[in-house]
């Protein structure tokens, strides 16, 4: 049954079936990198199913799906639609999600703009149990979580998420798909956990270390973060410190939090 969906961009339905497919497919095993071929098919946790159009196209896969929805009028709607559809209804990131499966799982969806980055930041909480993460929300903050250094929008979500995760920006869904178009494109991406095991440092100073210095982007480093080493810190002569943090690397920001210990 083909529905359309209200929730994904508050209230704009996505028209092309073809579109929610295409982002559907993201996760299956013959488009995943062959060394992630092993999570194909493991279950999936969808957020914000609004009236089911992935939804459909998950279970059609063969995945066990579980659809994590705060709308009461959806998840009623969802449950008489699809009575094989788990659906959860919860707030996503007020919950805890390794109670949902109990081994690994992947999470898509066509995440909703305003909390998309809060999102992606409860992914790196979980990022041990979620090996594959896909879907949709607003192009720029898509381009933003797969930048490259030097890149103008490279920055915390960049590095904080390629840190474990290999980040691709895979297409554009332009305005005209929905009804009413929204006045952004959206993009679709997918997220898949690289073979790092540990940082090889302390990550909650990762984390202070890559916030801080985003946080005063415009100046180097030495200006942004300097005050965090001790007065002797080999590091504060070293010419990372004339650099600006959107030109640094993941290693980069590692080497610098294991200057701190």
């Amino acid at each position: 049954m083909a529905v359309k969906a209200k929730k994904a961009l508050g209230q704009h339905f996505l028209t092309d079936l073809s579109i929610a497919k295409r982002i559907a497919d993201t996760i299956e095993t013959n488009n995943l990198p062959p060394e992630a071929s092993q999570w194909g098919k493991i279950p999936v946790v969808e957020v914000g199913p609004g009236m089911g159009v992935l939804s459909e196209f998950l279970m059609k896969a063969g995945r066990e799906v579980k659809a994590v929805e705060l709308d009461l009028e959806s998840v009623e709607f969802l449950k008489k639609v699809f009575p094989k559809l788990e659906v959860v209804h919860a707030d996503f990131l007020k919950m805890d999600l390794s109670q949902i499966f109990p081994g690994d799982f992947a999470l898509i969806g066509n995440y909703p703009y305003n909390i998309s980055s809060q999102i992606f930041f409860k992914v790196l909480d979980y990022k041990e149990r979620i090996p594959v993460v896909a879907g949709m929300l607003q192009k720029e903050v898509a381009q933003r979580i797969c930048s490259k250094p030097g890149s103008k929008v490279y920055g915390i979500l960049s590095v904080l998420l390629q840190a474990w995760y290999d980040c691709e920006y895979l297409f554009d869904v332009p305005p005209g798909v929905f009804n009413p178009p929204p006045k952004v494109t959206s993009g679709v991406l997918r997220l898949v956990r690289n073979s790092r095991t540990s940082l090889g440092c302390d990550e909650k100073k990762f984390k202070m270390i890559v916030k801080t210095s985003f946080g005063q982007r415009r100046k180097t480093l030495r200006n942004s973060i300097g005050a965090l080493f001790s007065a002797g810190s080999p590091i504060l002569n070293d010419s990372i410190m004339t650099k600006r943090p959107e030109t640094l690397s993941v290693d980069d920001f590692i080497r610098l939090t294991q200057a701190m210990e």
